[in-house]
């Protein structure tokens, strides 16, 4: 920092925005964060008497709605008492860290809810330690208490352990704490009072969050937290302004990660009501705003005043721990359904998506039609696989594997999860059972006394891989199971989990009644009667362990003879159809997922048996 800016920061003063109101909604998944933004959006008039909102409203995104889960951290505002309160609602799920990670620095307090019977969970410890890191002033919402399993009491016991082990001051400890139901769209300072509105949660925000303090003649800086595009006006960055002013049709410095100054001018400003973006001819500091005209603009990037372009700390993003390859589609069918098949229009959209996804890293594969896609967990990467899938991109995409370092050493490290189930306690020994083999430890057992258990486990990430369908299996859908990353310790060796082989189809055709009756008597189907398949195709689990090639194209030998049984139909049992994540969960590394616009299949890496069996013997 030069002499000069030092002399104009001195001199700016810091005013108190006593307007204004930033608070970052966080909290574990399904713990009822949408939902409660959905209360505050419609207590605040800001929709019309008779605008039909439905429900969710903030999950615009047709997998949000489609999976019940925010996946995308988005902003909105509303006006209480004629102070504006931004509110910036976040992802609950440990994949979508990153975009919490990016948001956080927008707030200067954080509503944390807890669910009233499942307590603090992992991303509830994640979530709250990023927010405590930056000094945000919390808010606890107990949430959901009209549950029958709620225990009110203990939820609030457990959520001050939590912030006596994660507070760096004194004051984190002082936090008010409220009792919600926020699907009724009612809030209490105490759970026994009149459920009447969120009222008392308004007040409790603009009383408890901290006004801004800044500096608003002071150069301009701002950091890009979010991005938006639309085809009208193009690139959105979106972010707070920490400092100073910023004006339409003006010209600002674009600061890049690598310090890189470059001249921009700002087109339009837009500030937040409701669900909309207002236009606006001025802009200050403590404002969240979203500006149009800077096409290169992205997320971490400063945008500065023209004459003293100084650049803001860089977002700290943490790392991926999963990654997968995405190829060009090779099958037989390659082409039938897809809009974009080629290398370079995978590897153009791939690269794209790293200016909005912050915790996604890509590069170049082995050959020029595979490319290595990192990410945070399953789920992160399986959204953006189902994300392509709907832009008409086909591909296919191999087995996910944990990322691997190695330490001053040279020792190999890989990375370990906190495990946290929830579930009845009948099932804990065949969860036992099953993790096992995993090399999962376990580290805490709570019961409630009511047949209700929670268990922690230390589990490499490895051991986490296709478990969530075990998991769902074994508790017959009794149970929630979350983890989150701890660190990156050494290799615990080789993991123990096994799975049957496969029936694949020994030629291209249509599959037929016949032909899968006979494949039923080796194991379970995955297909119907009329779908097409290739060779090399999978299309069913063998009931042993080895692969097994199946003709399910066979049809029955037609003759002139009529049996007394001729007339009897073949009865299938119906096929097991398994889901995206389900798919790349059951693969083994030999094996790939093929997926279009249309359809998802399974198939062998190497189609033909001759081919299978000359990798074999190399």
């Amino acid at each position: 920092m030069t002499q000069t800016e030092m002399d104009l920061q001195k001199e700016a003063q810091h005013i108190t925005r006593s307007d204004l109101r930033n608070v970052a909604i966080i909290a574990h998944v399904d713990h009822g964060k949408t939902t409660l933004v959905d209360g505050l959006l419609k207590q605040s008039h800001i929709f019309r008497e008779n605008q039909q909102v439905g429900e969710l409203i903030m999950d615009s995104n047709d997998q949000e709605r489609e999976r019940g889960i925010t996946i995308l951290a988005k902003n909105t505002a509303v006006e209480y008492k004629g102070i504006k309160i931004n509110i910036i609602d976040t992802p609950g799920h440990a994949d979508f860290g990153g975009e919490v990670e990016r948001v956080l620095n927008m707030a200067d307090g954080c509503l944390l809810l807890v669910d009233a019977s499942e307590g603090p969970m992992p991303q509830t410890r994640f979530v709250l330690q990023k927010a405590l890191e930056l000094d945000l002033q919390p808010i606890v919402v107990i949430n959901k208490i009209d549950r029958k399993d709620a225990r009110i009491d203990q939820v609030l016991e457990w959520t001050q352990d939590l912030f006596l082990e994660l507070a760096t001051s004194d004051k984190h400890l002082d936090f008010p704490v409220l009792y919600a139901i926020g699907r009724d769209g009612v809030a209490m300072y105490h759970p026994d009072d009149e459920r009447v509105n969120l009222e008392p949660l308004f007040e409790t925000i603009v009383n408890k969050i901290p006004a801004p303090k800044v500096q608003t003649d002071a150069p301009l800086q701002m950091l890009v937290a979010a991005l938006d595009y639309d085809d009208y006006k193009g690139k959105y960055a979106i972010g707070r302004i920490v400092r100073g002013k910023v004006k339409a049709n003006s010209s600002v410095a674009r600061i890049n990660r690598d310090g890189v100054v470059s001249t921009q001018k700002v087109n339009q400003i837009f500030v937040y009501k409701g669900l909309q973006r207002q236009e606006v001819s001025e802009a200050q500091a403590g404002d969240i705003v979203a500006l149009t005209g800077i096409a290169d603009a992205n997320i971490g990037e400063t945008i500065a005043h023209i004459d003293h372009p100084e650049a803001l700390p860089a977002i700290a993003i943490s790392e991926p721990t999963l990654k997968m390859t995405f190829a060009v589609n090779t099958s037989p069918f390659a082409g039938r359904e897809g809009k974009f098949q080629t290398s370079r229009q995978l590897r153009a959209r791939l690269y794209r998506e790293l200016e909005t996804n912050v915790s996604l890293r890509v590069e170049d594969g082995n050959s020029p039609d595979e490319f290595i896609v990192s990410g945070r967990g399953e789920l992160h990467l399986s959204v953006l696989i189902e994300t392509l899938r709907r832009e008409g991109y086909e591909f296919q995409v191999s087995r996910p594997e944990v990322i691997t370092r190695e330490d001053e050493k040279g020792h190999l490290l890989e990375p370990f999860e906190m495990l946290v189930i929830d579930t009845r306690d009948e099932y804990i020994g065949v969860l036992t059972e099953a993790l096992a083999p995993r090399k999962a430890q376990l580290s805490n057992m709570v019961s409630d006394g009511l047949g209700n258990v929670r268990l922690e486990y230390k589990i490499p990430t490895r051991g986490l891989i296709g478990f969530r369908n075990t998991f769902l299996t074994l508790t017959k859908g009794n149970g929630a199971m979350s983890s989150l990353l701890l660190d990156f310790e050494p290799w615990i060796g080789k993991i123990g989990t096994t799975r049957m082989g496969v029936l694949i189809a020994s030629e291209t055709g249509t599959a037929m009644t016949y032909g899968l009756n006979n494949a039923q008597q080796r194991g379970d189907t995955f297909i119907e009667p009329g779908t097409p398949v290739y060779e090399g195709m999978i299309v069913g689990l063998n009931s042993r362990p080895a692969d097994l090639v199946v003709n399910v194209c066979k049809e029955k030998k037609q003759t002139n003879v009529r049996s007394s049984t001729a007339e009897i139909q073949v009865r299938l049992t119906p096929p097991i159809l398994m889901s995206l994540e389900q798919s790349l969960d059951f693969i083994n590394n030999d094996e790939l997922v093929e997926v279009t616009p249309q359809t998802i299949r399974l198939r062998k890496r190497y189609l033909t048996q001759q081919e299978r069996s000359k990798r074999e013997r190399e």
